[in-house]
């Protein structure tokens, strides 16, 4: 056999080879697109961060991730009131909304929320183009409002989002339904286990009843440094201002058939103990009654002030300085019904901050750090 004939074999055995690599490559690759496409249609179909369509019925989605689901839900569910804010709304109970003002609520707390967090979701919830707002009115926003937040930038927000899920752009949805994450710990895990999140009470803070008592608040208190040079009155207002303005009142003067229910949390006396340290007191008081002035001037707008509730001296109500029991949250609720701790003028926010002047004054913070809480 000669050198020529030898080459040609070889070439033959070589080519054959390459055609039979090639279609297993084309095979594998054939199997990894369809891999993909199956993966896809299956967070589309389940849809656990919601964002294409509403809950499956029978499914146990699990809700507990605030930035990821937040948007999903505001698009695609079924209510006509919402909750939003920071942790201080997270123990609210929606069946209570249900029982006691006969509203479908929608939770839409965001854990450490700044206005423009609070800006991003109302702006879904708000959106004509949501399947959820198609025909269906707004009846009710509720909404905590955390004064020390208000001083921060206007473009603040808590955590970076992720703007695959808020925005209108499909093409960047690949980072939903070809996430590792979404497929294990949302789908596949809740099928496992066979249990979901019951919706009436997602996010949820962690403590259960044990945690609420002066012991564990103040075991766990961290007092911050004295600030020697008091904060000027008006240091804060202009930040304020402007929150308001970009943030939260549009949202108010556009939609003058949605009634506002804005609260002040009830912070327990603790906060104001930081405030006092921070030397900002007379800065932070003139921010409350700045807020009330803007807010009251509103017909659609709901003004609660439960930051001098009898409760809030008492740290047996807390987890820590400011979040408090879920019973407390239930009680709330029932003002929103009935009117009780609801400010209506300027002048009723300036005796309301007066009595909490009191309060402060009154109380036995000296007793309070001489105390060994172990």
């Amino acid at each position: 056999m000669g050198f020529d004939e030898k080459d040609k074999i070889q070439k033959e055995i070589a080519d054959e080879a390459g055609k039979k690599f090639r279609g297993l490559f084309i095979l594998l690759l054939v199997l990894v697109i369809m891999a993909f496409i199956g993966v896809a249609t299956l967070v589309v179909y389940v849809d656990p961060f919601f964002h294409y369509h509403s809950p499956l019925e029978g499914f146990p989605y699990i809700v507990d991730n605030q930035l990821s689901q937040n948007p999903g839900m505001a698009r695609n569910m079924d209510y006509n009131s919402c909750i939003i804010g920071s942790s201080m709304t997270v123990n609210f109970d929606t069946d209570d909304f249900k029982d006691i003002m006969g509203l479908d609520t929608l939770k839409l707390s965001y854990s450490g929320a700044y206005p423009k967090d609070d800006y991003n979701i109302l702006s879904i919830v708000f959106d004509e183009k949501s399947y959820a707002r198609k025909g269906n009115p707004v009846d009710a926003v509720f909404f905590a409002l955390d004064i020390p937040t208000m001083a921060a930038d206007t473009e603040t927000t808590k955590y970076p989002r992720p703007e695959y899920l808020y925005d209108d752009n499909l093409f960047n949805d690949v980072k939903y339904v070809l996430n590792k994450d979404v497929v294990l710990q949302y789908i596949l895990r809740p099928i496992i286990q066979g249990k979901g999140s019951d919706l009436s009470e997602i996010y949820f803070s962690w403590w259960t009843p044990e945690y609420y008592n002066i012991q564990w608040v103040m075991h766990t208190y961290e007092e911050p440094a004295k600030n020697e040079n008091e904060l000027p009155k008006d240091a804060l207002l202009k930040n304020t201002e402007d929150n308001l303005d970009k943030n939260i009142i549009p949202f108010i003067e556009q939609n003058p058939d949605t009634q506002f229910y804005i609260f002040f949390p009830p912070y327990s006396i603790l906060y104001w103990h930081n405030i006092m340290q921070e030397n900002t007191f007379e800065a932070t008081f003139a921010q409350y009654q700045y807020v009330a002035d803007r807010l009251l001037g509103y017909e659609n707008v709901h003004l609660f002030y439960f930051q001098n509730m009898d409760e809030v001296t008492d740290l047996n109500n807390y987890a820590d300085y400011s979040h408090y029991k879920p019973e407390i949250n239930r009680y709330m609720v029932e003002c929103f019904k009935n009117g009780a701790h609801q400010v209506k003028s300027s002048e009723e926010m300036a005796d309301e901050l007066l009595k909490m002047r009191d309060i402060i004054n009154e109380f036995d913070f000296k007793w309070l750090f001489s105390v060994d809480w172990g």
